[in-house]
């Protein structure tokens, strides 16, 4: 392990070839959970082929009958993973190349340490949330984590590197690593391929351009900062905050007992530049079922004279308008059974307009205006189920991810559920395992 920045070299578990790696890896479970059909056609692809399907659970199944069932099977499928010998060890990084139509984003598969992360509001860790972390989402995770065997990571980490120093020495390397996986993902997500790099040399070569990044001089002269003044970040949440932040809650509940050097001390994610030209930040929208009260008038109770509503005619209209926003008031666009329409707040108090929103929505479903909230990417589910009766969406801008970095070290943490990394089929799958009890 290098301390200065929190990265071990991982004990990676992966099927091996003879096991169909196209059902054995889905899609990250938080993914498609207003779309329960989606992960009926992942159960009819698996059946009962070895599958990480078997060893999640799909957050579309929250509250309902499934959850505890899958809750006791995940844990069993692990095991019966572990001794019916399906796995090859692989003790290394892996540098994954996932291609999404023309474009490959790249990643590193790591293991962080927990040591040197903190979800917590203000933290100043090495690795540090970029989003409120909502903490009733934690519970179904935590009682899967702290029974499991194994886990299966779907975190990606960013690190913030202009020049792409880290992955494009990794590109001029590859021709030297050991494939060790390469195949089409299930249900139009792309191809996906990883390599192991197989070199004390090149594996030092990584953590010592990663550590350049926190260089006190450059660090501060790359954000503007007078030298001291701010602790240096390395690692900030691109996906997976939750299941990270799990995995850091068990951890320093069993830490007194275990000793330092238990697996659960650690995480494995996979790191991602923030400059990746494949990797886009899409705005994560809002939907609210069950409305039980008048919502356009608990908008006007809520932001008062600082409220302007206006109709619109097109979903077209409603998406420019909300994206090519330049006014210093805050606009989002909504969808109602009724039409769409145009909120403006003005004179906001939140730097974005989803803050400024998620401030509203939060007090709304306090109140009991409404049953429930789910938070989706793109558009079609969007406008769909918002237009349902009872129903509304909230589709609200993206933010620019250069932004990200200073953002946090300056503000900390965004609103929860600012932005997502890719839309929904681009979301990482499944593929790696790794032992996490002693």
């Amino acid at each position: 392990m290098t301390p200065e920045i929190g990265v071990k070299v991982p004990n990676i578990l992966l099927p091996k070839k003879a096991i169909d790696h196209q059902k054995w890896a889905v899609i990250a479970c938080d993914q498609f959970t207003s779309e329960p059909e989606y992960w009926e056609q992942v159960e009819e692809i698996v059946g009962d082929s070895p599958s990480t399907y078997h060893m999640i659970l799909p957050e579309v199944f929250l509250g309902t009958p499934e959850e505890k069932k899958r809750i006791k099977t995940t844990h069993k499928v692990m095991g019966q993973y572990l001794e019916s010998d399906i796995f090859q060890d692989v003790n290394d990084f892996i540098y994954v190349r996932r291609r999404i139509g023309d474009r490959t984003r790249r990643g590193l598969v790591v293991c962080l340490d927990l040591e040197h992360y903190d979800f917590n509001k203000g933290a100043q860790t090495l690795i540090r949330a970029t989003e409120g972390t909502i903490l009733d989402r934690l519970p179904p995770r935590i009682r899967i984590r702290e029974k499991a065997p194994l886990e299966c990571p779907h975190i990606l980490v960013l690190f913030d590197d202009p020049a792409d120093k880290v992955f494009g020495f990794l590109d001029d390397q590859i021709e030297k690593f050991k494939e060790v996986y390469d195949f089409e993902l299930m249900l139009g997500s792309g191809h996906l391929a990883g390599f192991a790099l197989g070199s004390d040399d090149i594996r030092e070569q990584v953590i010592q351009t990663l550590g350049l990044l926190i260089d006190p001089e450059k660090f501060a002269d790359k954000y503007n900062l007078k030298p001291g003044e701010h602790q240096p970040l390395l690692f900030a949440m691109g996906d997976g905050n939750h299941s990270l932040a799990t995995a850091k809650a068990i951890w320093e509940k069993i830490k007194p007992t275990v000793g330092m050097d238990h697996p659960a001390r650690f995480a494995l994610v996979e790191l991602e530049n923030v400059h990746d030209p494949a990797l886009d930040f899409e705005p994560i929208h809002r939907l609210i079922f069950d409305i039980n009260t008048d919502i356009i008038g608990a908008m006007q109770d809520y932001w008062g004279e600082n409220l302007k509503i206006k109709n619109l005619s097109s979903r077209e209209d409603l998406i420019q308008i909300v994206d090519d926003a330049a006014e210093p008031w805050h606009q989002i666009g909504m969808i109602m059974p009724d039409g769409l329409k145009l909120i403006e707040v003005h004179t906001p108090e939140d730097n974005l307009p989803v803050g400024t929103l998620q401030k509203f929505l939060d007090a709304y479903l306090e109140e009991g205006g409404a049953g429930e909230i789910d938070y989706v990417h793109g558009t079609k589910v969007l406008f769909e189920k918002g237009m349902q009766r009872g129903n509304a969406g909230f589709y609200v801008p993206g933010m620019d991810k250069s932004d990200l970095f200073k953002t946090v070290i300056l503000d900390g943490a965004l609103p929860r559920k600012t932005f997502s990394m890719g839309e929904a089929k681009e979301k990482r799958f499944y593929m790696e395992s790794r032992r996490i009890q002693a």
